[in-house]
């Protein structure tokens, strides 16, 4: 999964300039219960987040639905891509366009995650060494990942065998979920991953109503999205 809805732009995160506390909003948490609900008949074994409180409330929320649910591990290396400095832009619309961008050269050689940001390929790799990691353990059938867009996309990318190359086309919408199903040749041996759906939302599957993208979604901030 995505985590649900958060709001870059409430006055906490910007006088302290640090995303990694954003919490969700009144919209994050109804689009985790949604998750929760969707999830109610499916035995989680494991369940992982980035540690960040955005997936961390994200799975309570979601495991909070679940019967027999497993206690909810962190995983740092499902961290969100670390992005650079700050561009110099006039808008809202002009900075999406340039982050956009950056996701499109994902898989030139050493391009990152807005200028002087973390490197695709270092952050792809650790995030695939995440899910190497959880095969490896093979101690379970279904897992409940909690994650990041920027996250998601590497992983799906690497999955779908693209490499770097597919980032840009997986679109992440908040709260949204994501089935991979992997066939292992041996512990932590991946034979085959098949990726068997990409961006449900249980809140809204039909998607209606949904045309803004996800980061468009985010930047557009509304008076009833509020951290709780």
């Amino acid at each position: 999964m995505r985590h649900g809805h958060v709001d870059y732009l409430s006055r906490h995160v910007v006088e302290s300039g640090d995303l990694h506390t954003v919490a969700l909003t009144v919209r994050g948490r109804s689009e985790a219960e949604a998750a929760a609900r969707a999830f109610g008949h499916v035995g989680f074994d494991r369940a992982v987040c980035s540690g960040l409180p955005r997936t961390r409330e994200t799975a309570e929320l979601v495991l909070a639905g679940v019967k027999d649910a497993p206690p909810l591990e962190v995983d740092a290396d499902l961290v969100e891509l670390r992005g650079g400095s700050r561009p110099d832009v006039k808008s809202r619309a002009e900075l999406i366009r340039l982050m956009n961008s950056y996701f499109e050269r994902a898989h030139e050689p050493g391009a990152t995650n807005l200028a002087d940001g973390e490197v695709f390929e270092v952050a792809q790799a650790r995030a695939v060494t995440a899910i190497e990691r959880l095969l490896a353990a093979h101690d379970w059938h279904t897992a409940l990942v909690v994650a990041h867009e920027g996250i998601n996309r590497l992983i799906l990318s690497w999955a779908c065998g693209a490499g770097l190359r597919a980032m840009s086309a997986f679109e992440q919408d908040t709260g949204c979920v994501n089935i991979i199903d992997f066939d292992l040749g041996g512990i932590g041996n991946v034979r085959r991953a098949l990726v068997k759906a990409v961006n449900l939302t249980p809140y809204n599957y039909l998607k209606h109503g949904m045309n803004l993208t996800s980061l468009e979604a985010i930047m557009q901030r509304d008076v009833k999205d509020v951290p709780v």
